[in-house]
């Protein structure tokens, strides 16, 4: 089983559903990518995903608040 600490994830940010958002975008492209190159993959695009994200090879960009 793959587990993931999403706190270590969600340092810096104030949003968990950008987060979740973020990586099911992700996930999306990366099974799409594997579907139009005819890639069979044993693992999981979210999986995948989430690990992009540990590695920081992506990052979530947050709006700032005006309130602040």
């Amino acid at each position: 089983m793959h587990k993931v600490n999403v706190d270590d994830m969600f340092s810096g940010k104030r949003s968990r559903y950008a987060l979740v958002i973020a990586v099911a975008k992700r996930a999306r492209e990366i099974a799409d990518d594997f579907q139009e190159q005819h890639i069979v993959s044993a693992d999981k695009p979210v999986l995948l995903a989430i690990d992009e994200f540990k590695e920081h090879k992506f990052n979530i960009l947050e709006p700032e608040d005006e309130d602040e």
